[in-house]
This record gives structure tokens, C-alpha cells and sequence, in this order.
């Protein structure tokens, strides 16, 4: 049964995070994956940090000189391994920190995808919210530093901006830990297919364009069997996108991300 987007408040009957255990660095065994995305200096390491008690677990991704940072936690029995993917504006950047978070979204296949974002700068934080809601089902939007837009005397209203986005939006300030019960809770419900997003896409594409997407990405399917994305991948290669290109040409879709 799908289930209308909710604010936290309106999600989860209870708040409290009594069945949240910090696993820290240990992430060998895990029953879903969380992808910690958004623009930088939101506050992203912040709640990384109060979700899985790590203040620095830092390494490269393979091949790459870009850090990630991976932790662990566990809630109502189940673990949740959280990567905490390099800041970045758009997911049509090409910059090496800004690639490593765009594949990872596009073909990691992250069970939960929250998209921290600045309550205090949150218009120009959207760019990136709209493009993950084009490539995923099941995000939440963490709307962080709410304690900077209070100060700013800025008022968000959270179910209008749930119900235009169709995700969750949970308010936050992680620093106090104020919002990550609510937090963790949407996660376990996104997870466990409580919650079930219809995140806002693009809609009336011109039919010629679409017929071009389709075929396209059939092609790409045939090429790359089972590869997620290859609508995304099909509108890039009709922009003309030489990055992507590149990338399919060259077989690296998803070998960094393994």
C-alpha cells in the first residue's frame, strides 16, 4: 500500500531512537545501505557522525583520491551501513568528487538516499534534491541547521515541501542531535517499504524526445545488462554529455563502486 509523503512528525507515531545501537567502522554485515548526499558545508558529516557515534573514519575510493567515509548502525535489529558521499552541487558535474557521488548514486543502488540540505540556503540547495528525485524511489530529505533558519527567522513549511517533493522531510539541527530520532525512524521505514515515495519528476517530455529516451536506454540495457538508470544515462548521450560518453565507451560505469 503506497502511503502519502509525510513530514517526520506526521510519519512516525513515535519518536525515540531506543532501538538504535552505533555500530561505528564495523560494516562487514548489513541489511541495507544509506547514502548520505548534499551540497557541501550542510551539516552532512554532522549527521553521519550522530547517526553512527564516528567523529573521522576516513579512506579513497578505489582508484580515486577522493575520501568516503563509511559507518554503521544498528535499528530494531537491523544494520544500516551509511556512506557519506563527497559534497557536491550537481549530479552533471564532472569534477572527481562530484563523479564519485553521482555513480554511486546512479548505479550503487543505496537502499535509503537522504539529501541533507541547508534550512537556512535551502533554494539553492534544490538543484541537486530535483536531480536525485529523478534517479531514486526512496530518499528523505533532511532538512539540516534548522536552528540557523530559526536564527534567520526563516520558516519552512515541511508538509507543503513533502507533499510538492513526495518524499519525507525530517527537520534537523544534528549538531544538538535535535531531529535524528525522527530521522532514523524514516530511514527504517523507507527501508522496510513503510513509507513509499512518489518523488517529483520531470512530466510532459515532447513525444520525440521520449521515443529517442526510450530507444536509447533500450540499447543501453542491451549493452549493459540490469545496469539502474539508463533513462538518466539516455538523456546525458543525447545532450551530448562527453563525460558520459567517455564512461560508456571506456566500460567504468560501475567498476569504482565496487
Amino acid at each position: 500500500m503506497e502511503a502519502t509523503p509525510k513530514s517526520a512528525c506526521e510519519a512516525c507515531p513515535q519518536f525515540n531512537a531506543a532501538g538504535l545501537k552505533k555500530l561505528g567502522v564495523n560494516t562487514t554485515e548489513f541489511d541495507f545501505v544509506v547514502a548520505l548526499a548534499g551540497n557541501p558545508n550542510t551539516g552532512k558529516s554532522t549527521v553521519f557522525n550522530a547517526i553512527t557515534g564516528l567523529r573521522q573514519h576516513t579512506g579513497n575510493w578505489p582508484g580515486k583520491t577522493v575520501t568516503r567515509a563509511e559507518g554503521a548502525f544498528e535499528y530494531n535489529e537491523q544494520k544500516y551501513k551509511m556512506v557519506d558521499l563527497p559534497g557536491t552541487y550537481s549530479l552533471l558535474s564532472t569534477s572527481e568528487d562530484e563523479e564519485v557521488a553521482r555513480n554511486f548514486l546512479l548505479f550503487g543502488q543505496p537502499s535509503v538516499t537522504i539529501i541533507v540540505v541547508d534550512a537556512s540556503r535551502l533554494e539553492r540547495n534544490l538543484n541537486l534534491v530535483l536531480q536525485v528525485l529523478e534517479i531514486t524511489d526512496r530518499a528523505v530529505l533532511c532538512l539540516n541547521l534548522m536552528d540557523e533558519a530559526k536564527r534567520n527567522n526563516l520558516e519552512i513549511d515541511t508538509r507543503t515541501l513533502a507533499r510538492d517533493l513526495g518524499i519525507p522531510v525530517v527537520p534537523t539541527s544534528a549538531r544538538f542531535n535535535k531531529g535524528i530520532p525522527e530521522l532514523i525512524q524514516t530511514i527504517s521505514d523507507l527501508a522496510n517499504g513503510r513509507i513509499v515515495c512518489k518523488p517529483h519528476r520531470i512530466k510532459n517530455i515532447p513525444k520525440n524526445i521520449e521515443s529517442a529516451v526510450q530507444k536509447l536506454s533500450t540499447e543501453i540495457e542491451k549493452e549493459f545488462p540490469n545496469i539502474p538508470n539508463s533513462r538518466w544515462l539516455a538523456f546525458r548521450l543525447l545532450e551530448g554529455d562527453s563525460h558520459v560518453i567517455e564512461m560508456l565507451r571506456k566500460g567504468e560505469l560501475i567498476e569504482e563502486l565496487q
